[in-house]
């Protein structure tokens, strides 16, 4: 049986026109009263966490107008956090001193992950395409090596902090109109170690790390491109307290080919020919990544029109064994200068081109001269 949700209006004890100091006010009012450090009765828990979790909603803009339009449907489907979610400040007594002019306090000596780490590294476009091993140098602090991280000058013993009596926080206690309070803070003397470190390693200065470069080998994928992340993990700086390391992410920058572009999996290369082959038609010698390769140019190529060689292109980044094409994009150049034999043989063709003239079938033996008058297929 599904147990039915108070409204959180009618748990704070204030109208639905209620302004953001008078739901502070009704909160302070009830959290003092079913605080569960302060109140041991049976259902004081439960009580204080319903008025929690009221207040949350009704102090948050986006929160409190769903709730005013649909409900309590309408704050559980954008993850309302109830009294449970404040677990970050330790449970109900550090709840309410946050609350009450104190401040949330960390665990002394808590595990923490390590720091990530970035690096830009720049691979040539044939490194891209057909993947690499490339060595790098990181500079990041690591765990001293003379302390271990300790902070302590080898065989120096730290000594207890006697403003906390080595526990890392001190309690103050203070009046206030809700009577007197207890407030638990990280000592400023130690901050919150517990210790003093009396005589500090020569080599770190008391950090407990030093930086040092790492020499690493990055593999990098076939097919990767500008702006993609590699992850290397635990290389990034040492957690504390036995905390686990951080990762380190290698940003991946592409040179540009000096003929050569890339779109997705696909390399993209213009290709001049001479007017002759477009026209004519023919076998031609084409770069690419890997060597040459032979494409037939039609006859009557245009320039724009594209020839594609298949597998000639980039694997698939996450499906190597897939590859995209080679597209050749088709420029036919006119000649800007030409020899007496070759502006008489153009100035021949021109006249037999006309509405009645059968074309390039007709005029092949012309063209056949003017090819090989400017070297044959090869532009």
């Amino acid at each position: 049986m599904t147990t039915r949700k108070r409204d959180y209006y009618e748990i704070l004890g204030v109208g639905k026109d209620a302004s953001d100091e008078e739901l502070k006010k009704a909160f302070r009012k009830l959290a003092l009263e079913y605080h569960p450090d302060r109140n041991k009765k049976d259902g004081a828990a439960e009580r204080f966490k319903e008025v929690n979790e009221a207040y949350q909603v009704l102090t948050d803009p986006g929160k409190r107008a769903s709730y005013d339009r649909f409900g309590h449907a309408g704050v559980e489907s954008n993850g309302a956090r109830g009294f449970d979610g404040f677990d970050t400040f330790g449970g109900f007594g550090d709840l309410f001193d946050a609350f009450f002019s104190g401040s949330p306090t960390r665990s002394r000596g808590a595990a923490a992950r390590g720091a990530d780490l970035s690096y830009r590294l720049r691979v040539s476009f044939e490194e891209s395409v057909f993947g690499a091993e490339k060595p790098v140098d990181i500079r990041r602090n690591e765990t001293c090596s003379r302390c271990k991280g300790g902070r302590s000058e080898p065989g120096a013993t730290p000594a207890v902090c006697t403003a906390c009596a080595g526990s890392g926080q001190v309690r103050r206690s203070h009046q206030s109109i809700f009577g007197q309070f207890t407030q638990v803070a990280t000592c400023g003397t130690c901050r919150g170690e517990g210790k003093i470190i009396a005589k500090q390693c020569t080599q770190c200065r008391g950090r407990g790390r030093e930086t040092r470069t790492r020499k690493l080998v990055v593999s990098v994928p076939a097919g990767i491109e500008t702006n993609n992340q590699i992850r290397l993990s635990g290389e990034g700086e040492p957690g504390a307290n036995g905390g686990s390391a951080g990762d380190l992410y290698v940003s991946i920058m592409v040179s540009p080919h000096a003929i050569f572009r890339r779109e997705g999996s696909d390399i993209l290369l213009t290709q001049p020919i001479n007017v002759a082959l477009a026209a004519l038609g023919g076998l031609l010698e084409v770069p690419t990544l890997e060597g040459e390769a032979e494409i037939s140019v039609p006859p009557g190529t245009q320039t724009g029109d594209v020839i594609t060689l298949k597998d000639e292109g980039v694997p698939h980044l996450r499906r190597p064994s897939e590859k995209g094409d080679q597209l050749v994009y088709i420029v036919v150049e006119t000649p800007k200068s030409l020899t007496e034999e070759q502006r008489r043989l153009l100035e021949d063709l021109s006249t037999t081109f006309g509405s009645s003239a059968p074309g390039i079938g007709r005029n092949r033996s012309w063209f056949e001269k003017f090819k090989d008058s400017i070297g044959g297929l090869e532009e």
